[in-house]
């Protein structure tokens, strides 16, 4: 009698069919907002010819120019102080004396990752209001270190538990401080699961809209929130081709994000 093959799901029955649909459907619209991004008409479905007419708008105009500086400074800041508090946190977690609650603390913590966004935009809000904080950049760089702390702070988790604590040992056998054991040991198999946690955080402040939208006063608008106020009045060039470099530069940090995990796993092998 012959015997049954075992399952394998991938080998469904037009699941390759089902899967070529779906991503269709997810980068479909991405790839004709960048086509159109490089249409010479200013009607948006129209096209009549390649042109980089509308990025050079882009790069004349004042107003969009200011928001993008406010969100790259707020997202530097952001990613700055979002990873070291990540990786303090993320020590203390792993390495610290903490016994019970530990899943606890963590949980807290990844809670922005699980919370509605805009739960969190309006929380924020209210927070500074009740504590009398209206210093428009400052406000946003705290609200947007508090939402990309897990994004920092889960690599860096993950790291400290697969590389174990039999080199920490040995060097503590071999006498040195715990600064220095930070310094040489620690630290340097740290920073590859540091880069990916800080690139990330850094996509995630550049790009974010609600906690922007809800925080942001006179003077300290983004980049998406500028992006949104023109849509007001519909869909324009110059929106795509803004959309556009904002894809370019998130694709750019996530590769290197991934990049850099992937050749942290090929070190540990």
């Amino acid at each position: 009698m012959k015997a049954a093959r075992p399952f394998d799901w991938r080998h469904t029955p037009g699941l390759s069919t089902f899967t070529a649909i779906i991503m269709l459907f997810f980068y479909a619209p991405l790839l004709i907002l960048v086509i159109y991004s490089f249409n010479a008409n200013q009607l948006v479905t129209v096209w009549s010819g390649f042109s980089l007419h509308w990025f050079a708008d882009v790069a004349a105009n004042a107003d969009i120019r200011r928001a993008a500086v406010n969100s790259i400074i707020i997202a530097i800041a952001a990613t700055i102080a979002s990873t070291v508090i990540a990786t303090a946190g993320a020590l203390a977690l792993e390495r610290g004396k903490l016994r019970f609650g530990r899943a606890t603390v963590t949980a807290m913590i990844a809670l922005p990752l699980i919370v509605p966004e805009i739960i969190v935009a309006i929380m924020t809000l209210i927070f500074f209001s009740m504590v009398g904080m209206h210093n428009g950049l400052v406000n946003l760089i705290i609200a947007h270190t508090v939402f990309c702390i897990p994004f920092a702070l889960l690599p860096v988790q993950a790291r400290l538990r697969d590389m174990g604590g039999a080199l920490e040992e040995a060097a503590r056998d071999l006498y040195a401080s715990e600064w220095q054991l930070f310094r040489r040991v620690t630290l340097p198999l740290l920073m590859p699961a540091i880069s990916a946690g800080a690139l990330m955080a850094f996509v995630v402040s550049l790009d974010d809209f609600l906690i922007s939208l809800m925080v942001s006063g006179a003077g300290s608008t983004t980049l998406p929130v500028y992006v949104y106020g023109m849509m007001r009045l519909g869909v324009t060039p110059e929106v795509n081709a803004i959309s556009t470099i904002l894809l370019a530069v998130s694709l750019v940090f996530v590769t290197a994000s991934l990049l850099i995990g992937r050749r942290s796993q090929k070190a540990e092998q």
